[in-house]
């Protein structure tokens, strides 16, 4: 039932697997770096990896389709991963340019090898985009009602696993008491939360808003509301941003306008531009993930990756075992390109 929902993944074709030519844009404002910044109308190009396809990445294929990248002089190929372990490794051996993913790769990498060299810098979803959903209201009691509970949990990635039972660690309670099913996928989880077979499932959207629509299920837990954790970035190695760092400026421009032209639409307007990136959905459930994310505020409203959803994901991924210690902030993140694009302040796609 609700299997055709997962993430379309290595195999989804969008609607065009190359980013827009490049077409001539203003020359570009002075900025800071200790590089002299080519014409922006010159066009460069980047290999841009698809990490997976999913409705919390919406800003990423809205700065396709509203033509954000090609303002900025950039034009390249948009390419999928062969699967989300598998992302960073991509960069690390030539695979791709710039990927947008989640940090934990990141802080996985950096723990593994300290000297990996890849960095995060730029931020688009600030906030856990998933949801504990289960049968009926809430239990009462908090994190606590919830552990009496069989409750299905995300196998396709680890942050939302991880980060969930930080949350309950924070309460006082053992995760590993949870009756939890750890091995579904999230479509599997969601029919059998549909079947009963489940008394709660964790689901990003628009498994969410499908379940509550069609199964009547009910919100337990919006992970969003744990405040800034950050989840998905643009990453690169430090090698290529030595070497293009007027690229990777153009690329957090052309984001920032998105997330300025996200922030002044509504949701209906966002789910038509990006509908192309979703041809089997009805368009009112995708307005209708779309406008729950919005009203939580999970896209950040500009490029700044903030050391505060930085350390929490950190923590979390420790506290879960995924990593040791990871690497700090300074050495995970470089925000150079963001602060100038906030100083240059470009206008709105």
């Amino acid at each position: 039932m609700f299997n055709h929902l997962q993430e379309r993944g290595a195999n989804c074709q969008d609607p065009g697997n190359r980013l827009p030519r490049a077409g001539v844009a203003a020359p570009a404002p002075a900025h800071y770096f200790d590089v002299h910044p080519r014409d922006r109308r010159i066009p460069v190009a980047i290999t841009l990896i698809e990490n997976f396809r999913a409705v919390f990445y919406a800003p990423f294929y809205a700065a396709f389709v509203l033509g954000a990248y090609a303002a900025e002089g950039v034009e390249g190929d948009q390419r999928p991963s062969s699967g989300p372990a598998e992302t960073a490794k991509a960069l690390l051996t030539g695979g791709g340019d710039v990927v947008w993913g989640g940090p934990m790769r990141v802080l996985v990498a950096g723990d593994a090898d300290p000297d990996c060299g890849l960095v995060s810098f730029c931020e688009i979803v600030e906030r856990d985009p998933f949801f504990i959903l289960g049968r009926g209201p809430a239990p009462g009691g908090g994190f606590g009602g919830i552990m009496d509970k069989k409750v299905a949990t995300v196998r396709e990635v680890p942050t939302p696993w991880m980060c969930f039972q930080d949350d309950l660690r924070r309460a006082g309670l053992d995760p590993d008491a949870l009756d939890r099913i750890p091995d579904r996928s999230m479509g599997e989880n969601a029919d059998a939360l549909a079947a009963g077979e489940v008394d709660a499932v964790q689901v990003f959207q628009p498994l969410a808003e499908n379940l509550i629509e069609e199964a009547g299920a009910r919100i337990w837990y919006t992970a969003a509301e744990r405040g800034l954790t950050s989840y998905t970035v643009f990453s690169t190695t430090r090698a290529f941003m030595a070497r293009e760092p007027d690229s990777l400026l153009r690329m957090t421009r052309a984001m920032y306008r998105t997330q300025k032209w996200i922030a002044a639409h509504s949701a209906e307007d966002f789910a038509e531009c990006i509908s192309g990136y979703f041809p089997d959905m009805p368009p009112e459930a995708l307005a209708r993930s779309l406008d729950r994310y919005l009203k939580l505020g999970i896209w950040n409203r500009t490029p700044i990756l903030k050391r505060e959803g930085f350390d929490r994901l950190r923590a979390a991924c420790i506290s879960g075992g995924l990593i040791r210690e990871g690497i700090p902030y300074e050495v995970a993140v470089d925000m150079r390109f963001a602060e100038t694009a906030l100083r240059e302040d470009p206008d709105s796609m």
